[in-house]
Order: structure tokens, then C-alpha cells, then sequence
């Protein structure tokens, strides 16, 4: 029997922990949905756009999310796929939404980056991309919607490299594009793997028919002519693509592209059987010590530690709870595990834990590195909030981002104000909105997002789970930065505020960004900070 060492050493070597990134409408939450009908957690694949009548994609669990079609929250779900553990972050592609998406790219060891054929890189994708660039994620690249009219597949590899700044190396290669999309060409095998619709929208998995590439078959099945220009291609990419290196890709320098269609599931397959091979294991992570010296945490051989990188109330309406989301660092989590809780300094209880699969929760007993794990908040954990067994250190600080959009909110009746004010404790809890207050704690709170929608999702979430309908009111303000010097001597502009957030740091809001490089300038003593981390 094996020792516990070398269990934890097992089950971290078999975990995959990734995101997924995208630009709306890229097909993110369908290629996640995919994942899970080839993982065999769910039978048929459900359409992401929940039309009446039609299921919608198993993780887009808040209700908002299925009646609008897009990804708001960042989820998360473990299962297996071919003996490995996944656990995969599928996150918001809207936006308005980016610090969430931030904040969970943290917890990934790797990302996909799903690209539509058709419209290449674009302006979210390039933000997100930026971040995992800086953090050294690793990104595997999936160009998607091949079935439908899109870019020459070598300039959509180009525009990869140009934009984003890595090298890219075409794993497969499409046989066809559009509506004569019949396959790839593994690169790596040099088979042509040829896919044929086993029913209507992607509901279940595609057949292959595996051909070797130089084979009379394989010429046969396509025609002579399309056989030498797909020869043609392949050569013109051997001659002027790059070699494929994992290291380098594991260290952020190149990014494997595979050409597929997630809604008809061609290339799924191979893609993810790819990604298993491809994609790391769980690594060690920064975290500074109480004096400030910067240490690795292995993942296998530190004793238990992780951090909260999201948190999320009332997503099972029946309990009314939060649930704190916890990336697993290093070490073995047991049920129940008393640890240093270290921004409090003092222990926790971590009962009742709970694996996810959209929206429904299993209990845990044990946890690896690498995991996910959803443990009830009782009140007493903030995003970003580091916990072990030993203590004496920190993970590094998530991410925050300076909001663009403020207004004030109230209730309609006034006989809910301690709904609304238990509802909008909530999601300031959870990062959805950011909470402003004056210094003299006399005038209204004002709320601050980085997005408009944003606070459609305030006014929904009050609706839908405290039954508090709202009024927006938007302020004349469109950018703001954190204030970092002595609070007297700073020199106001006319049209500035000067508030404090939720833990009491001075913001100054800007009715227009002239006014805030103004402010710079008048303020040399002082700095006006856009991102804390």
C-alpha cells in the first residue's frame, strides 16, 4: 500500500486545473459544455442560448446567465476525463465582468484561449490574455467555429503571434474549412481523423474515422485535388511554422493551436485528449512571509495551505448561504480540517465542504492540490484571504481594479431596506459591486463598477434573491484611482471626490480622465494607483 506522500504525490501529478478564456460569443461555454458530454457527466450537450424550450449550458447556473446567454459568474467544476482529475474555471467572457476573470485566473495552473475563426483576436481576448501572460500561464489555443465561413487558418496563426507576442505551433491542421470542414490532420500521428455528425447540434459525440495521412484512403475519401492542396498546406507549415517545445510552452513562450468546431464536435475529442498530455500539473506558488521574504509552496511537500478567490451567496436559494471558493495550494485537505485562518489570526473549522458541477454541490471528504473546494462562509472569509496549517505567510494579493461606473442605489420601499442592506452586504462581499462611503460617514453610499452591467446584476440578484426592487441612480463620474499619500495635503480638483472603500482606503473619483492626469500633476507628493495587487 502506498504511503501518504506518495498518494498526494499521485493525485497532484494527476490533476489538471485551467481556465477558460474568450471573448463573448467565442463559444467558451460551449466548448465547457463539451468537455463535460466527452467527460460523461452529462449524456446530451445543452445549447448555451436557453431559448425557450431548450436546455441551457450546465455552467451557467444563475438564472440571469441562462436567460441572457453569457457566462457573469465565474464557475467552477471537477470530474474526470480519461482517468485524469479536471478541474476546469469556466469564467466570465463579458467585460464588465474582467475582475472576476482575473481574480479566478489565479487558481488556474493553465488556459484555454478559444478564438473565433472568423473574427481572430479580439479586444477581450488580448486583455485576458495579457494577464496570463504576466502571471506565466501557460495557454493552449483553440480556434473555434471551423464550420463556418472564417480567416486562411495560417493568418489567424499569424495574427496569434503579431497581437499577443508569443509563438504559436499548429498541433493539427484543418482538412477543410466552412461548410467543407470534415476533420484535422494530427500533426503529431500524421493521421487524418475524419468526423461525421452522429446528431442535430452537437448533442452527442462525433464518430472518427482515423486514415494514416499518406494512404490510399485517406486520398481517396477526399478527392484527389483536395488531398494535394491539403499535402500543399502541410508542407507550406512544416517549411514556415514552428516546432512544437514544451518546455517553452510551460513556460509561456509558445501556445499550441488546434483548429475544431465545439458545436459540432469536431476536433473535440482529440483536443482534449491533447490537453491531458499537454497541460500542467498542479506547481508550486509565491506566497511572502510575515517579515516580507518571498518562498515557494510545493505542492507536495508543504503541509496544507490555500487562498478564497471568489465568493458566492444564495446559489442554492433553499439555504440562503455563502460559499467561499477555495484553490487548494499544497498539502492534503480533509473534511472538516481545523486551520489558521492568517488575516484573522485564529482557526477555522472547515465543515461542510462541497465539490461543484453547475450549480450542485457534492460533498467532499478529501482534497489535492490543484482542487476546487466550496466551504459555507460564515461571515468570516474575504477574497483573497490565505489559510494553512502552519501559518506565518501569505499567497500573493489578488488583483483589484479601479471602477469607471458610480451611482447611488436604493430601495423602492423603504420597508426593505434590511433586505437590500443583507443583499448588498453580499455582493460586496463577493467583488460583484464595490461599496464607497464618505469620510464623514454622513452622505449616501455610493457603489462603483468597472461595467454597466454589472449593476443590472446587482438589480436582478436584489430582485430574484431578496425580493428588493432598486433605483439607479448614476453619478457624474467616469474614473477613479486609489489615493496613496497623506490624505490633507492632497490638492482637489473642482469636480473630484475624495471617498474610502470597504477597508477604509481613500479613492478620488474623476468626472473625466483629463481631470485625473490634472490631479497627477498637481500632486506630485501623492500617487493615484489604477490596480492594487
Amino acid at each position: 500500500m502506498s504511503n501518504p506522500n506518495q498518494q498526494l504525490e499521485e493525485a497532484c501529478a494527476n490533476r489538471r486545473t485551467f481556465a477558460i478564456i474568450s471573448h463573448p460569443d467565442a463559444g467558451k461555454t460551449t466548448l465547457t459544455e463539451k468537455l463535460l458530454l466527452y467527460s460523461g457527466m452529462i449524456h446530451t450537450a445543452g445549447m448555451v442560448r436557453g431559448r425557450k424550450g431548450r436546455k441551457a449550458a450546465a455552467s451557467d447556473w444563475m438564472a440571469m446567465e441562462q436567460e441572457r446567454g453569457i457566462s457573469i459568474t465565474a464557475s467552477a467544476m471537477q470530474f474526470t476525463y480519461k482517468d485524469t482529475i479536471i478541474n476546469v474555471l469556466d469564467t466570465p467572457g463579458h467585460e464588465d465582468f474582467s475582475e472576476d476573470t482575473y481574480r479566478t485566473l489565479t487558481a488556474a495552473d493553465c488556459a484555454i484561449m478559444v478564438i473565433d475563426a472568423a473574427k481572430g483576436v479580439e479586444r477581450q481576448t488580448r486583455k485576458l490574455f495579457e494577464v496570463c501572460h504576466l502571471r506565466k500561464i501557460p495557454v493552449l489555443t483553440f480556434i473555434n467555429k471551423m464550420d463556418m465561413p472564417g480567416r486562411d487558418p495560417l493568418d489567424l496563426m499569424n495574427e496569434v503571434e503579431n497581437v499577443l507576442n508569443i509563438h504559436s505551433s499548429a498541433m493539427n491542421w484543418p482538412i477543410g474549412t466552412g461548410k467543407e470542414f470534415v476533420g484535422v490532420v494530427d500533426r503529431i500521428t500524421q493521421e487524418c481523423l475524419f468526423f461525421s455528425k452522429t446528431s442535430a447540434g452537437g448533442a452527442q459525440r462525433a464518430d472518427i474515422l482515423r486514415l494514416p495521412l499518406h494512404s490510399v484512403e485517406a486520398k481517396k475519401k477526399l478527392g484527389e485535388e483536395k488531398y494535394e492542396a491539403l499535402l500543399q498546406e502541410l508542407d507550406l507549415l512544416e517549411i514556415a511554422g514552428n516546432s512544437f517545445d514544451k518546455y517553452k510552452f510551460l513556460k509561456s513562450e509558445v501556445t499550441p493551436i488546434f483548429f475544431a468546431s465545439a458545436l459540432t464536435n469536431f476536433g473535440i475529442e482529440p483536443f482534449f485528449d491533447a490537453f491531458i498530455h499537454l497541460a500542467p500539473s498542479p506547481r508550486s506558488r509565491l506566497a511572502n512571509k510575515t517579515n516580507g521574504d518571498e518562498i515557494e509552496i510545493d505542492p507536495t511537500q508543504d503541509n496544507f495551505s490555500a487562498y478564497v478567490f471568489k465568493l458566492q451567496a444564495n446559489m442554492d436559494k433553499r439555504h440562503r448561504d455563502s460559499m467561499a471558493f477555495l484553490r487548494i495550494c499544497s498539502g492534503r485537505f480533509d473534511r472538516d480540517l481545523v486551520v489558521k485562518h492568517h488575516r484573522l489570526g485564529r482557526e477555522v473549522r472547515l465543515s461542510r465542504p462541497h465539490g461543484m458541477v453547475a450549480g450542485e454541490r457534492t460533498t467532499l471528504d478529501i482534497a489535492y492540490p490543484g482542487d476546487i473546494v466550496g466551504v459555507i462562509n460564515p461571515g468570516v472569509f474575504a477574497i483573497g484571504d490565505t489559510i494553512s496549517l502552519t501559518g506565518g505567510f501569505n499567497f500573493k494579493p489578488l488583483p483589484q481594479f479601479q471602477p469607471e461606473i458610480f451611482a447611488r442605489v436604493h430601495p423602492k420601499d423603504i420597508g426593505k431596506r434590511k433586505s437590500f442592506d443583507k443583499g448588498v452586504l453580499q455582493l460586496t462581499d463577493e467583488g460583484t459591486i464595490q461599496l464607497l462611503r464618505p469620510f464623514d460617514l454622513s452622505g449616501d453610499l455610493i457603489f462603483a463598477a468597472v461595467g454597466q452591467l454589472q449593476f443590472e446584476v446587482m438589480q436582478y440578484r436584489l430582485k430574484d434573491e431578496y425580493n428588493v426592487e432598486t433605483v439607479v441612480t448614476t453619478l457624474p463620474y467616469h474614473c477613479s484611482a486609489w489615493l496613496l499619500g497623506d490624505l490633507k495635503t492632497f490638492k482637489k480638483t473642482t469636480n473630484s471626490l475624495v471617498v474610502q472603500d470597504r477597508f477604509d482606503r481613500p479613492i478620488a473619483l474623476f468626472s473625466e480622465q483629463w481631470e485625473k492626469q490634472y490631479a497627477m500633476k498637481q500632486n506630485p507628493e501623492h500617487q493615484l494607483v489604477d490596480i492594487l495587487s
